[in-house]
């Protein structure tokens, strides 16, 4: 009687999706020095991953993958006849490039880099209605990150105050813009949305309901 075999003393599995009788036919069909033979199999191992995936049925190149996953599995080992030209091995093990973390210590941190960038993107537009409506904008979602951070009232003066210093003086809302939506009506629209006092408040309730019972 043969003995147990434990899954950590076995071999580990490349695509563990595929499961592990997959991956020891395709260490079969490898050891196979017959070509003819060696090719049926493949072909036919083809077909039993076609069968266990039948949502990929509908993706474009769906042979295309399973060959692609074969020849993964068989670590890139083997000589089968494909219709499909076999993956290069450095390149699925090569790491991507690093992204660059933006590295912006902005003044006043509340507003968040996507402010300093609209005003940079306003700063090169130029003078017409479009951009008073975007200086405008701006300014309104200034004036509501602020909130964010202090939830007392704030002067659209300190707005016009930080846009024009953030700007190095370069853009202004129009008087007739002005003034910018009241803080009461942001402060609504914010509890609205979910991230208010009031929003949280109600959380919490319900949080202290699912304790209680």
């Amino acid at each position: 009687m043969e003995t147990l075999q434990y899954n950590t003393k076995r071999k580990q599995l490349i695509i563990p999706e595929y499961g592990r009788h997959i991956h020891i036919m395709i260490e079969q069909t490898m050891a196979t020095e017959d070509v003819l033979e060696r090719n049926k199999k493949a072909k036919a191992i083809i077909g039993v991953m076609g069968n266990l995936n039948p949502h990929l049925r509908d993706v474009p190149d769906f042979q295309h993958k399973l060959w692609d996953q074969f020849f993964i599995m068989a670590n890139f080992d083997i000589d089968v006849e494909s219709p499909f030209e076999m993956p290069e091995k450095e390149i699925l093990n090569a790491k991507p490039a690093k992204l660059p973390y933006p590295q912006n210590y902005p003044k006043y941190r509340f507003y968040g880099n996507n402010i300093k960038r609209m005003i940079d993107v306003a700063m090169n537009w130029e003078e017409n209605e479009m951009k008073e409506v975007l200086v405008y904008t701006i300014a309104n979602h200034m004036k509501k990150c602020f909130l964010g951070w202090n939830k007392d009232t704030v002067d659209d003066d300190v707005i016009m105050g930080h846009l024009d210093e953030l700007s190095g003086g370069k853009l202004k809302v129009v008087a007739s813009q002005l003034p910018l939506t009241d803080s009461n009506d942001l402060l609504k629209l914010k509890s609205k949305n979910g991230n208010g006092p009031k929003s949280n408040m109600h959380k919490a309730k319900k949080r202290n309901i699912r304790k209680r019972y």
